[in-house]
């Protein structure tokens, strides 16, 4: 059998030489969908987080620096978005929400509302993470100071 290197990386990396910089111009598109995957946006094999919400340092896999990218509020504001917009509008339509006793209508809203919003954060904060990680956006030495 042929022995063919990996046809997404340039065959003169070193070995362990998988920066952004060694693999050419960063997609904004890969780093997103790596990031919901919960993967490194550098190589795409490591994790992204130690536990919830916790960034891991560095990868495991190509050691590329994880802690430097400043998602802060961003996923959290998106994440309100994301299910106000897709979700609680398209609810209001609904006539049992307006018919409905509140005392049956808020435990079968809120309580899938706060579950779709727990599972759909950390998805969002990986793909904030990656498109930092794309547009090479790193913590206060690269935003704009005011």
């Amino acid at each position: 059998m042929n022995e063919q290197s990996s046809p997404s990386l340039p065959q003169a990396l070193p070995e362990g030489d998988l920066s952004q910089s060694a693999l050419g111009e960063a997609s904004v598109l890969t780093g997103m969908k790596r990031g919901v995957r919960h993967r490194c946006p550098n190589c795409g094999e490591g994790r992204l987080y130690t536990r919830y919400l916790k960034v891991d340092l560095d990868c495991e896999v190509c050691g590329h620096d994880l802690a430097r990218y400043p998602a802060d509020d961003g996923p959290a504001y998106f994440t309100i978005l994301i299910i106000g917009h897709l979700f609680v509008a398209p609810l209001l339509l609904f006539p049992f929400i307006w018919k409905m006793s509140p005392a049956l209508v808020v435990p079968l809203t809120v309580l899938p509302l706060a579950g779709l919003t727990l599972l759909l954060l950390p998805r969002v904060k990986g793909a904030v993470i990656g498109a930092l990680w794309a547009i090479g956006l790193r913590k206060a030495q690269d935003c704009p100071s005011g």
